[in-house]
């Protein structure tokens, strides 16, 4: 168990790890590229740690050159002998499934208990279209999961039923070694890393917006070697935004962030929140500050964060503010590393708010300026977001206590002596 203590006041600048997104992705088109790929501020979570051993068992060659990773897909990728360990991360295995999908022989995919209750027919259902064989365990078609890869696949035009970065990028990957194009079309736009980075890399990819959503469609080939510079991660920035705002007596700055739009909703939403956070932005990064505020309660959408991974921390700042906050559609949440729409009511309600859901949609009563949040225990249930929910709730309350901390390790490793070291 950890805990946190309330701070009277707040003050620095906060370094957040290198985006994880992005991280998993350098990682993999690295390891399918033809020569070497230096990776710089690569995030040292768990997360990755996994993709790195399981492109490694692949047949890439690793090593650092300093606080420089690099990463030589050269001799090119075969099975490995031994199953490819994922751990808790699921952008590892749906990544991974589409990268297998395309290497000839029997691939075999297994993940720690939260994992292997999470749902894979998403991938599977696409990526055996493409030809690839796939099967896993139960109704969705969850952990472990066989892959039976094939040489070249078949491109596709597939509309994902449920908006994922994950997915989208799991086909994306599998089509660079297809016959012909791959398709993939998304009703609410998600993340668009993987677009991004294979543009860099040298592969031929269209991206068009259509309405809310997006169509992206890649070309077969092998990604080029290319030199990453990972940024800041945006979802890891939300917790401490939501901590100085809903402080007493806080001013922070987080530097180099990403700036993609569908993974900073979370600013808008706090500003429309009455929160004072700003962004600065600049050459595809954006430096943020957020300081003490007075917050009123606002509808969320989904599509406003369309990965819905900054819940938690809103839940938190819905919990502080004056007024009833909704999530909108964000049933999503109960299929993360934790049934997260659950938690998050859980931990409003231990904070003293009111909380409730009705179908997809969480509502939070918020204490307002009035009262303050009571000290919480809660369990992490292998979630490191809902334990750096609980946590910042604490710093800016009255303290917290978190059983199951050790699981911020999966995204943000140092992430309690970078709170402690604000105060």
């Amino acid at each position: 168990m950890r805990c946190v203590e309330p701070a009277g006041r707040l003050r620095g600048a906060v370094e957040v790890p290198g985006d994880k997104s992005a991280s998993h992705r350098a990682v993999l088109l690295s390891a399918l590229s033809d020569g070497p790929s230096r990776i710089e501020h690569l995030s040292g979570g768990e997360d990755v740690a996994r993709t790195l051993g399981i492109v490694r068992a692949l047949g890439a060659s690793v090593h650092s050159a300093g606080a420089t990773l690099v990463v030589n897909g050269s001799a090119g990728l075969a099975p490995a002998r031994a199953a490819l360990e994922c751990g808790n991360s699921g952008t590892t295995m749906r990544l991974v499934a589409g990268v297998v999908a395309t290497i000839t022989g029997t691939h075999r995919l297994v993940g720690d208990a939260s994992l292997s209750r999470r749902p894979m027919d998403r991938v599977a259902v696409p990526l055996r279209a493409m030809g690839a064989d796939l099967e896993g365990t139960g109704e969705h078609c969850s952990a472990p999961l066989r892959v039976v890869g094939r040489d070249v696949l078949v491109g596709i035009d597939y509309t994902v039923p449920v908006p994922s970065a994950q997915v989208k990028s799991a086909i994306l990957l599998a089509g660079l070694n297809a016959q012909g194009p791959t398709t993939v079309r998304e009703a609410v736009r998600t993340r668009a890393t993987t677009e991004s980075m294979l543009l860099a890399a040298g592969v031929r990819v269209d991206v068009e917006d259509v309405g809310a959503g997006r169509r992206v469609r890649v070309w077969p080939a092998r990604p080029r070697p290319h030199d990453w510079r990972i940024p800041a991660d945006p979802s890891q920035a939300a917790f401490f935004a939501v901590l100085a705002c809903i402080h007493r007596d806080a001013s922070l700055d987080i530097p180099d962030l990403a700036d993609e739009p569908e993974r900073l909703g979370f600013v808008a939403v706090l500003a429309r929140m009455g929160g004072a956070v700003t962004l600065a932005r600049g050459e595809g990064r954006a430096a943020l500050h957020a300081r003490t505020s007075t917050l009123g309660a606002t509808e969320v959408h989904a599509a406003e964060i369309p990965s819905v991974d900054e819940v938690p921390a809103l839940t938190v700042a819905a919990a502080a503010a004056t007024g009833t906050t909704v999530f909108r559609d964000v049933g999503e949440l109960r299929v993360k590393e934790s049934d997260r729409f659950a938690a998050s009511i859980a931990l409003a309600r231990a904070l003293g708010a009111r909380a409730w859901g009705e179908a997809d949609d969480l509502y939070v009563e918020g204490l307002g300026t009035s009262r303050r949040f009571a000290r919480v225990e809660l369990d992490a249930g292998l979630d490191h977001r809902m334990a750096m929910a609980a946590a910042v709730a604490g710093v800016a309350g009255a303290g917290a206590c978190v059983r199951g901390a050790e699981t911020v390790a999966t995204s943000f490793p140092t992430f309690f002596e970078r709170l402690e070291a604000l105060a």
